[in-house]
């Protein structure tokens, strides 16, 4: 028997992001993906090496690899769409479970209790470890897509000036002391030229 699964995990990369923004780089949901599991393994180790945190940096890597799988099915919607009332909403949260369950039974059923909590991650079999560990990709997808207007902006579109300030703002509730040393110490190399960025740091 064919398992198509990760057949289904390589079109993410049709899947395009921003849809509704004028966007001088387009994205697509693999690159974020990949994006997102590079800083919330980052924010884990700021957290363990510096705020003496315990947290596996690994684990929440795999974790954010995951934490779009089901927009293969669904699409990316923007998050004005389906936040827009909480009806939308729960119907968009009805429709990543159904796409979920179609994905885990493209995995063999051997392997498929390896798959479950990545792409169930809020379920009732989601260990207290990997809930604080889901806080940490959140904060990363949230600050990817900081990152990605920060980008934009710097390249004199204002499309998404207002988008930034609203996720510096959602940012900055998390409280979290990691996304406030990323923000300080790495956050401004994405604003700056290839040449300022070739320059040793002073």
């Amino acid at each position: 028997m064919n398992y198509h699964f990760s057949a289904y995990m390589y079109r993410l990369r049709s899947i395009k992001r921003w849809s509704l923004m004028r966007s001088t780089t387009e994205e697509n949901v693999a690159e974020h993906s990949f994006h997102v599991a590079l800083l919330a393994h980052l924010l884990c180790e700021i957290g363990n090496k510096l705020f003496q945190g315990q947290l596996n940096a690994e684990r929440a890597a795999t974790l954010a690899l995951f934490h779009d799988a089901t927009e293969v099915f669904t699409g990316d919607i923007p998050t004005p769409v389906k936040h827009h009332n909480p009806k939308l909403l729960g119907n968009f949260r009805e429709m990543e479970s159904i796409a979920g369950e179609r994905l885990l039974s493209m995995v063999p059923p051997e392997l498929r209790s390896s798959y479950q909590t990545m792409l169930f991650p809020n379920g009732k079999d989601t260990s207290p470890s990997d809930v604080t560990l889901l806080k940490y990709v959140k904060a990363a997808d949230s600050l990817d897509a900081y990152l990605k207007c920060s980008w934009e902006l710097s390249c004199g579109n204002r499309e998404f000036a207002v988008a930034k300030e609203q996720l510096y703002d959602k940012l900055t509730k998390l409280n979290l002391p990691e996304i406030g040393y990323f923000l300080e110490h790495f956050a401004p190399g994405f604003e700056m030229t290839l040449d300022e960025l070739s320059e040793h740091p002073k």
